[in-house]
């Protein structure tokens, strides 16, 4: 019998089996299978089809590194490692000189205006354009934009990346692809941050009546 993979967001958050964040996500198999699909659907696709492997673990540990999450970025910079060993000093000094706070950006909306704010704009130097080539260089341009400036992203943005050569489809799986890091990375986040807290986790008590921040995070746990 073949051994189940990993759950990705376990290995993440340093939740062992028994551990009472263990029995917590136990509650809600349905919504721990499907964030374990997710990732082996957009990270490890049986057929990768022209969105390689290494540019979706390029993207992970390029969006690992913009979140500041140390364990996920070691995890996604190994998976590169063993892909294509050569991109992972590049995309960690590229996503080293993108880090910002943010998120950042300007409102569309009148009555939001005043909430707008300026930031970070980043595209890659001609050294990591050198290294990564043109395709993954704007694949990262393009996951800074969703990670940092999400109120900046537009139809019109998308013109990069179809001039690097990234078809409609490959640009809806890498759009997928950022957006489910940042949940999982923030989920991960979460629980570790549970984990830490004085109290100790109730498995019943988180979900008959959890406090309004465990009961945001519950919704993805």
């Amino acid at each position: 019998m073949s051994t189940p993979p990993a759950d990705i967001i376990d290995l993440l958050a340093g939740i062992r089996p028994g551990d009472a964040l263990d029995t917590v996500r136990s509650g809600r198999p349905q919504a721990r299978e499907n964030a374990q699909r997710s990732f082996e659907a957009l990270l490890e696709p049986a057929v990768p089809g022209e969105f390689s492997l290494a540019e979706r673990y390029a993207v992970a540990l390029f969006v690992s590194t913009l979140h500041g999450f140390a364990a996920a970025t070691e995890f996604y910079g190994d998976l590169l490692g063993d892909e294509a060993a050569e991109l992972v000093p590049v995309v960690t000094e590229a996503a080293a000189a993108a880090s910002a706070p943010g998120p950042f950006g300007q409102y569309r909306e009148p009555g939001l205006a005043a909430e707008s704010t300026d930031g970070a704009r980043w595209s890659p130097e001609a050294g990591v354009t050198k290294g990564l080539g043109i395709r993954l260089s704007a694949a990262l341009a393009h996951a800074h934009l969703l990670v940092v400036r999400p109120r900046e992203a537009r139809p019109d943005a998308l013109k990069s990346l179809v001039d690097a050569g990234w078809s409609p489809d490959a640009i809806v799986s890498l759009s997928q692809l950022v957006a489910f890091l940042t949940f999982q990375l923030r989920l991960a986040w979460g629980l570790r941050v549970l984990a830490a807290a004085p109290a100790p986790v109730d498995a019943h008590a988180a979900h008959a009546s959890p406090s309004p921040a465990r009961a945001s995070l519950a919704e993805g746990v």
